[in-house]
């Protein structure tokens, strides 16, 4: 049989696409990577995606797992190819309140998810400017980070467990809701993060946490870039670790910020280098309820910090949000970055981390290195400044792809003299693997490719990412 007639047998017609209705998944959301797949197919449940799987096996066709498609690195380029949507896996099959757990397809968004914690007065504190459209089977494929990974970790450390289609059809279940199980490898965390090379995760038991009773949110402009590591570390002594964002968003992107949409503001009257975003959640009601004075502890103690800092010079401006609208409007200003980045044309998207201390020689560096290589190349930084984590987009004069790689070379070559990583949360795809092949440990290159003959030995999982050919 046709394995499109044998797809809408297993299926239902209305769920296996072709030619015009599989346009959506031809390309991704950046527009850099295009080609239409054989077919993109709609399964609604793990035992649906189970038949797909042995169906392109059998015939030797390779399948592409999509979920949200709002990567960046061309995870889900899947020309001629089986483009599997989770979108119909979107169930959130159950929320644990006393044990702080949920228990949801991979169709679900993330901002679905985030409603549905919050319903139970909880939060799941994965949070990035895609958060509307992102899917939680795409978060694990990539392993994704975003803003508050300096109090909650990345998503592999918001994953208690797993359930995965293997290459073969098999339905692995790894659906522990513990958090110690130690009997044997953990193979939780080997498909976490790879970009459905290895297999199509279709649920996932997640960690929820208490939600904050009450936030303190601000702009912050500091000297140098390494007077705001001494600014980090001082509100997380103060806080017990309370500091749930801490952004960095220099001149540049604020002035690319503005130039974007005239309706955008200024974080502040004046113009400043070194800007941050700063936000503490308190969960606890001491910190919470507001004073006779109607003051909310938490902000009250936030301008305290900060009004010693200017005193003695280690901070130069502040404004703290004393309403939920300002909240909002400084959160905005960090989350346009990728419409921002993506409006401004080609480019070259780095995602390093280095660590902490590092950061700023690694930007210094960069600029440096970049402007000796192309002396007309523009760029726009903002960073997760709390982890290490700095995307620094470049705009060069040469588009060629031969030129991008030039480019790449020089920042992967200060990353790791500083002891970083190439890539910190966007995952490797198409877009990486150049880098892959350059800097990856070949040791860890070998194991890796063994890895994946082992569990797909016909090669159809997502051909192409994640390794270097």
């Amino acid at each position: 049989m046709d394995i499109i007639d044998a797809l809408r047998e297993a299926l239902g017609a209305a769920h296996v696409l072709t030619g015009d209705d599989a346009a959506p998944f031809a390309r991704d959301w950046t527009g850099a990577y295009r080609g239409a797949p054989l077919c993109a197919v709609r399964p609604g449940s793990t035992e649906e995606v189970s038949k797909v799987v042995k169906l392109a096996s059998e015939a030797g066709i390779a399948i592409v797992p999509v979920a949200g498609n709002t990567g960046l690195m061309g995870g889900t380029h899947a020309p001629g190819r089986i483009a599997l949507s989770l979108e119909r896996l979107n169930k959130v099959r159950e929320i644990r309140p006393e044990a702080r757990m949920a228990i949801v397809e991979a169709g679900v968004v993330l901002a679905q998810m985030h409603a549905e914690a919050d319903a139970h007065d909880l939060v799941f504190p994965l949070t990035f400017g895609a958060r509307g459209s992102a899917r939680i089977g795409g978060v694990l494929g990539t392993n994704a980070g975003g803003s508050n990974v300096l109090r909650y970790g990345n998503t592999r450390a918001l994953c208690l467990g797993l359930e995965v289609v293997l290459p073969s059809g098999e339905i692995m279940d790894l659906m522990t809701e513990l958090v110690k199980d130690n009997s044997g490898y953990d193979l939780r965390d080997l498909f976490i993060g790879s970009e459905g090379t290895l297999g199509i995760i279709t649920a996932a038991v997640l960690r929820l946490y208490p939600k904050p009773l009450a936030y303190a949110t601000a702009m912050v402009a500091v000297p140098r870039l390494g007077d705001a590591l001494d600014l980090l570390n001082t509100l997380q002594n103060a806080t017990g670790g309370a500091v749930e964002a801490f952004e960095y968003m220099p001149r540049n992107y604020i002035d690319a910020h503005l130039a974007h949409d005239s309706s955008n503001k200024a974080p502040f009257d004046a113009q400043y280098d070194h800007n941050i975003m700063v936000e503490i959640g308190a969960t606890a009601p001491r910190d919470a309820e507001p004073g006779d004075d109607g003051a909310i502890p938490v902000q009250a103690y936030l301008e305290e910090v900060l009004a010693g800092m200017i005193e003695d010079g280690r901070v130069l401006d502040a404004h703290v949000a004393r309403s939920e609208a300002q909240r909002a409007e400084i959160w905005s200003r960090r989350e346009a970055a990728g419409e921002l980045t993506a409006a401004m044309g080609h480019s070259v998207i780095t995602d390093v981390s280095v660590p902490l201390d590092r950061v700023e020689t690694f930007l210094d560096r960069a600029e440096r290195d970049v402007a000796a290589l192309d002396p007309q190349a523009r760029n726009v930084v903002v960073s997760h400044l709390g982890d290490g984590n700095v995307h620094l987009t470049i705009w060069p004069t040469d588009t060629s792809e031969a030129g991008h790689d030039a480019m790449m070379e020089v920042v992967e070559k200060i990353v790791q003299d500083l002891g970083g990583s190439f890539s910190a949360e966007h995952g490797i795809g198409l877009g990486k693997r150049g880098s892959m092949a350059r800097r990856k440990d070949p040791v860890a290159l070998s194991l890796m490719r063994q890895i994946k003959a082992t569990l797909d030995p016909k090669g159809i999982m997502n051909p192409g990412k994640v390794l270097p050919g």
